[in-house]
């Protein structure tokens, strides 16, 4: 029957797949053992990527409608890079929401109608020739992923329909193909039906953005492959069974022989069958098997050989194997036995330059970042990857959880308040088939994969019938696996859909009532810490959970890279655009910048946190040893190198190397061997404990550090002040002037500051000092309101009063103090106190007198301009990254070096970053050394030296708004509140790490000469 197909089917619920083959495995096949073996590249597959003719309509009414005819003359049409996204090449317009359709605003529509007014059509023709050792043989076609709908045409002949963006559409291209040149055209639609169910938090391209290729198949092949692994409740007692469908051809192979090797490719078992009727099941038993974990994903290679009814072998599929159980066991979820942590993040598929046509090259880059800071789990958000992503997480060993394409956030969900009046799918009988075709794809063809531990019903898109009917399915076609869906939290008469209470963004104390009300189910936070900008305080908050309460299994951050896009500013120069950026309205703005990483693939400062939090191994080192508390499921410390530093004053004095062997689970100790005396001097110490890879991985070489600890000890006093010599003092009718040996301290009393700071001719003050309350506001201070809440601290850094001045002179020391009334109240009040000493070092003082009924302090802190010259840095604080009062737990008290421009962290709208806690002491030189050193006089301070003002940061949307740098800002703190993280649209930072106004405070630094 000849189907015509029509435009129509872009809003029909029951039309969303046209002569589309049925989805199945994702394995490889070869005609040879040898090709299996070697895993290269098929023979029996072409690839159609590069470049095609291409046309862009804005909607149909505009588009080429015959093009895909033979005699269509498209020759002067542009070229398209395939795959990639239509948006990224010159073609329409990107744009990014969150939870809003693309069209509000624009069109008043419900589901399933679609704006056909705005609804761009791509028309790509790739013309070719049949490979050789295709010709005679069927011939298919894959389009691995296409977004969001598309018609496609061979040779003027309509071969299929097929929505959903994120699994494949595959078609048999047998009966359409000629001799010599063919002309292959697709219509790719952005709007359809489908665009209804991808709501997701992303971008908003369309076009053929992931591989196309032909293939073709042996005279007997194997079209799908099931290898399910069970374990005995012993764990060392392995079942693999296979079941295997052949394509229909008329034919049936009479033998097939199924031979599984281990890692070092010895031969363990062997067993053979027949198919019968185009379905063959073959089982084995395998004793002991090495099993499958994060810690230790050790794969086994199935070799499955077909041979025809002549004897002949016809192909062979390889096929990774892992063995490993995982199951819900006393309302806690367990691998091999063993309560798993799920230590996670959350993944969109991304590149600055090509979107979500990511390349294996980033992938590969993206998996050994996982691993080489400690993450052990992903979550798909929210849609099936690349199967290449899947390959590795086998590989490399990542937990996933698989989420099929789904979120329909925007209808039942309006500005966060929860309002399901026309929400989809829910219960409407009408949308069960084209939602249970996107979880039937996923499945089929992610179903091999040992990584995969969780099948998830999609994102935020309520509850219903339609979606636990999807659960049903999962559980039904897969017992090995669990089931996510977080949407039940809004929807509870629908629990059952989701093996496991998982939420988004609850804060500590929500997820502890759960867990201490007899929970009926584990607990994971499927989203948490909103990474957005200058973010993730308070992690430990929720890593705390996990040792506390056996039933919370972990958490998957938001998320793992900035969706951040490369553009060029009207001089020429690239930066990274978010939402807004290319005149796209709707839009959600900067929302789409949540990464741990940011996205040029470079980490951020977050990951410092993320990596120490997510530690399998706890070092607590004290002056004699170390307690080691293995945390791991399967790892034993003796597989690394445990190393001992100690530092005095950030200086190292001894290093050292031991062995430990704590099982997982445990808990052990080992003791220091230390040189005599090597403690006699006064000072703060440091003992630095670490635990490395002894040997190479695919992730990191030998020596790279998985886990430390530290311990700070202080003998001793120091003594900060320097002591006698002379000073001469004039005061003049406006300056105080002090003078000493090639020096001279200048104070205005018409400022009401310090002026000069000038060694040997070197002037050191710019801008004089002045108290500071206000930092640059984060993403979170934003999604708080803070500007709202405490933006009169703002007003007050801008706006304060000289009242007093003091001077009081002594004996080998000069005292010139101002004090400040602050607008906001009249009980405020900021001292400052400068004391100057003979060798030209001054100590500086602030004090800060509070008042009730003012809001929390941003920050309490003195800064003041040098000139930009003196840009090197060298710290001896906690870093080596940036860190907060609640993002510090992953920083490391030592000596570091930077210059002022790296604490301009990359975060793409400018915001406070580069700050320092637990600061001994800064050097800020020029690049001879000559400068000014900052060194706390009694605790460690907190610091921010920038090249730009906390005002300046301010008012800069993108980094390129920021001026030419002129100076070095010193921002010298006692204290500067928490960056908050919980999430980024109303969370506070938590009270203890707030500053509140009412409290006295006061902190001292001492300025000296380098």
């Amino acid at each position: 029957m000849t189907i015509i197909p029509t435009i129509n089917w872009l809003t029909d619920l029951n039309v969303f797949a046209v002569n589309r083959l049925p989805a199945h495995s994702d394995h490889l096949y070869y005609e040879t053992m040898e090709e299996a073996r070697s895993a290269g590249p098929m023979a029996m597959r072409y690839e159609l990527n590069g470049n095609w003719k291409f046309n862009y309509s804005i909607n149909p009414d505009n588009r080429p409608k015959q093009f895909y005819e033979p005699d269509f003359n498209c020759s002067s049409w542009g070229d398209i890079s395939v795959p990639g996204h239509i948006q990224l090449q010159g073609y329409g317009k990107m744009q990014y929401v969150n939870t809003m359709y693309p069209w509000d605003g624009h069109n008043d529509i419900r589901p399933p109608e679609i704006p056909m007014d705005h609804n761009p059509v791509g028309s790509y023709v790739k013309l070719f020739h049949v490979p050789e050792n295709m010709i005679n043989k069927p011939v298919y076609i894959s389009f691995q992923g296409v977004e969001s709908a598309f018609y496609l045409w061979l040779n003027g002949e309509f071969v299929g329909y097929s929505e959903d963006s994120f699994t494949p559409a595959e078609f048999e291209l047998t009966p359409f193909l000629i001799e010599g040149e063919n002309k292959l055209a697709v219509e790719v639609y952005q709007r359809s039906t489908g665009s209804w169910l991808e709501d997701q938090d992303f971008w908003r391209f369309s076009g053929i953005f992931r591989d196309v290729y032909l293939y073709t198949v042996p005279e007997i092949h194997v079209s799908d492959v099931h290898v399910n692994v069970e374990l005995d409740s012993t764990y060392v007692t392995g079942q693999l069974q296979l079941k295997m469908e052949l394509l229909p051809s008329g034919s049936a192979s009479s033998k097939i022989v199924a031979e599984l090797y281990d890692n070092k490719d010895s031969l363990v078992k062997t067993k053979s069958g027949e198919f019968v009727d185009e379905k063959g099941i073959l089982s084995m038993t395998v004793d002991k098997p090495v099993l499958w974990s994060a810690e230790h994903p050790y794969l086994y290679k199935l070799y499955i050989k077909v041979y025809s009814n002549s004897g002949n072998l016809v192909e062979v599929i390889p096929q990774n194997v892992g063995f490993r159980r995982f199951e819900l066991v006393d309302k806690i979820m367990r691998l091999n036995g063993e309560r798993i942590v799920f230590k996670g993040v959350n993944r969109h598929e991304f590149n600055c330059r090509r979107g979500r046509a990511i390349t294996k090259e980033d992938m590969v880059w993206d998996i050994q970042t996982l691993k080489r800071n400690n993450i052990n789990a992903v979550r798909t958000s929210h849609y099936p990857n690349q199967s290449y992503w899947y390959e590795l997480c086998d590989e490399y060993g990542i937990y996933v959880i698989d989420e099929m394409n789904l979120e329909t956030h925007g209808s039942w969900q309006k500005m966060g308040v929860v309002e399901p009046s026309w929400n989809i799918p829910g219960n409407k009988p009408e949308w069960q088939n084209i939602v249970m075709d996107r979880a039937i794809s996923m499945f089929e063809r992610d179903k091999n994969h040992p990584s995969i531990l969780i099948w998830s019903c999609g994102n935020e898109s309520y509850g219903g019938e339609v979606l636990l009917n999807v659960s049903r399915y999962f559980k039904a076609v897969d017992p090995s696996r669990l089931v996510h869906y977080e949407g039940v939290f809004h929807a509870r008469d629908y629990n059952d859909t989701s093996d496991m209470e998982s939420r988004m963004y609850a804060k500590p104390a929500d997820i502890e009532k759960y867990l201490t009300e007899n929970p009926e189910k584990p607990y994971i936070s499927c989203e948490y810490m909103h990474a957005m900008g200058n973010s993730l305080g308070g992690m430990y908050k929720y890593t705390d959970l996990e040792r506390k309460y056996p039933m919370y299994q972990g958490s998957f951050i938001w998320d793992y890279i900035d969706q951040a896009v490369i553009k060029k500013d009207r001089y020429g120069k690239e930066f990274l655009a978010y939402g807004g950026d290319f005149d796209d309205r709707p839009t959600d703005y900067g929302f789409c910048t949540n990464g741990i990483v940011y996205a040029n693939r470079e980490l951020s400062p977050k990951m410092q946190e993320v990596k120490y939090l997510y530690q399998d191994f706890k070092l607590v080192p004290d002056q004699t040893g170390v307690t080691v508390l293995n945390e791991s499921l399967f790892s034993n410390t003796a597989d690394y190198h445990l190393e001992y530093i100690l530092f005095l004053e950030g200086q190292e004095l001894y290093r050292n190397k031991l062995n430990l062997a704590v099982a997982p689970q445990s808990e052990g100790r080992a003791e220091f061997t230390w040189p005599v005396d090597i403690m006699s001097k006064s000072g703060e110490y440091c003992i630095h404990t670490s635990l490395n890879l002894k040997e190479n991985t695919l992730w990191a070489d030998a020596g790279h550090e998985i886990a430390f600890g530290q311990f700070v000890f202080q003998a001793g006093q120091n003594n900060l002040y320097p002591v006698k010599g002379d000073l001469r003092v004039v005061h003049g009718d406006v300056n105080i002037g002090i003078h000493g040996r090639d020096f001279t301290v200048m104070f205005s009393k018409q400022v009401g500051s310090l002026i000069s700071l000038n060694y040997a001719g070197r002037e050191m003050i710019a801008t004089p000092p002045a108290p500071l309350f206000w930092r640059a506001t984060t993403d979170n201070d934003r999604g708080y309101s803070q500007g709202f809440h405490s933006g009169l601290w703002y007003a007050a850094s801008l706006s304060r009063k000289c009242v007093a001045i003091g001077v009081e002179e002594k004996t080998d020391a000069v005292s010139v103090a101002f004090t400040y009334k602050l607008p906001l109240n009249n009980e405020l009040e900021v001292k400052v106190g400068y004391t100057v000493y003979p060798d030209g070092s001054v100590c500086v003082k602030s004090v800060y007198h509070g008042a009730d009924n003012i809001p929390p302090m941003p920050i309490f802190a003195v800064a003041f301009k040098i000139p930009a010259d003196y840009d090197q840095l060298e710290w001896y604080a906690m870093g080596p990254e940036e860190n907060y009062s609640d993002r510090v737990m992953g920083a490391r008290l030592g000596i570091f070096k930077n210059t002022v421009s790296d604490n301009v962290s990359g975060y793409v709208m400018p915001q406070e970053s580069g700050n320092r806690t637990g600061v001994r002491r800064v050097s800020v030189t020029n690049h001879e050394g000559q400068g000014i050193r900052v060194s706390s006089v009694t605790d460690p301070l907190e610091c921010t030296i920038s090249p730009y003002t906390a005002f300046e940061l301010e008012h800069a949307q993108h980094h390129y708004e920021l001026p030419n740098v002129h100076y070095t800002v010193v921002t010298v703190a006692g204290r500067q509140m928490g960056v908050g993280g919980d999430d980024s649209w109303g969370a506070p930072v938590h009270d203890e790490h707030l500053i509140q106004a009412a409290e006295d405070m006061a902190f001292e630094f001492m300025i000296q000469r380098v």
